[in-house]
């Protein structure tokens, strides 16, 4: 059979109208220069299942979505006496850190390493079809050292966020993962309403959700009642470097919590990371303190002693306010 004989249909690709020969969605992968086993694919709005690739009939018109990231970290190590656990699964840092806003994966990764995290939060995001071999998140942090957080940014509707998530769990067999649905663009407040929606749904299909939310303390128990095994109040809007603008509700929802409870949003240098810890946050979230910053690497090394100083001074426990002054002096004795 010549070349002119081979048939070939039309199909769209991550957005993108592309023809092929291929007769399989996984002969199609593998066709764009890409592992199967590396990716994950959903064909005409349904997840296509890794190991039923090669038999999954690809027909002209077919739409595909194809994301990758792969694997998830795995901790052995030995944990001190202040570690903390979500979902079973303990960690010593309490910092996590997004990989966003960064000028490149080198500047990322040395602000990972400065940090001391051990999670950081990824997007899940399109293969890029046009240059599949062009560099990936996963080159610069290893997902076999590093936990992986999956999250849902940019989604506006539930079904945007489980979409998402199915995907990146088809990619990665990842089930924790961060969730976060958000109400409109300019203030990037989370629609608690379609976050709920989305936290019952994820929880009764075996995911862990991380929930991003509003800093109301009813919320935050009822995300909890629908399945999140942690609450992510934010401190100020997203990307504001504002820092915690109401510590009296932060300090109401970890009172009230049975789950972990970090502070996911408005850092924006090491006091405000200090001030969440002090109020008895069990860790931190932050990506633009740390990106936008002059220095990230040296930022990023700020942010992991402000938590560590603010956890010490939590556990430490604070001394008692006075109306007045009293000497710290002894009177007794003055000449």
């Amino acid at each position: 059979m010549s070349a002119t004989d081979i048939q070939t249909i039309t199909v769209t690709v991550n957005g993108e109208s592309r023809r092929t020969s291929a007769t399989t969605v996984a002969d199609f992968v593998r066709e764009l220069d890409l592992a199967p086993e590396k990716v994950a694919v959903e064909h005409n709005g349904a997840i296509a299942p890794r190991s039923s690739l090669q038999s999954v009939q690809l027909r002209d018109g077919d739409v595909l979505e194809i994301v990758h990231f792969v694997g998830g970290g795995d901790h052995q190590a030995v944990l001190d006496d202040d570690s903390w656990t979500v979902a079973g699964r303990t960690f010593r840092s309490r910092l996590i850190v997004g990989t966003g806003k960064y000028k490149d994966f080198e500047q990322n990764a040395a602000a990972l390493e400065a940090s001391g995290a051990e999670i950081v939060t990824v997007a899940v995001r399109r293969v890029n079809v046009c240059d599949p071999k062009s560099p990936m998140l996963t080159d610069y942090i290893d997902p076999k050292k590093i936990t992986y957080l999956p999250n849902t940014a940019g989604c506006f509707t539930a079904d945007e966020a489980i979409r998402t998530l199915r995907l990146a769990r088809e990619a990665g067999g990842w089930d924790l993962v961060k969730l976060e649905v958000l109400g409109e663009a300019k203030t990037l407040y989370p629609d608690m309403r379609e976050t709920l929606k989305a936290t019952e749904t994820l929880a009764n299909e075996g995911f862990l959700p991380m929930v991003y939310c509003v800093d109301d303390p009813i919320a935050a128990k009822q995300l909890e009642e629908a399945g999140a095994v942690a609450v992510m109040p934010l401190g100020a809007p997203i990307g504001s470097g504002l820092g915690i603008q109401n510590r009296v509700t932060i300090r109401l929802i970890k009172e009230g919590a049975s789950v972990p409870v970090l502070v996911d949003a408005g850092v924006g240098t090491a006091s405000d990371a200090a001030v969440a810890m002090e109020l008895g946050c069990d860790g931190v979230l932050m990506n633009t303190a740390i990106a936008e910053a002059k220095d990230p690497v040296r930022m990023a090394r700020a942010m992991k002693l402000a938590v560590e100083a603010g956890r010490h001074a939590y556990l430490s426990g604070r001394m008692a306010t006075r109306k007045y002054a009293d000497p710290s002096s002894p009177l007794a004795g003055l000449i």
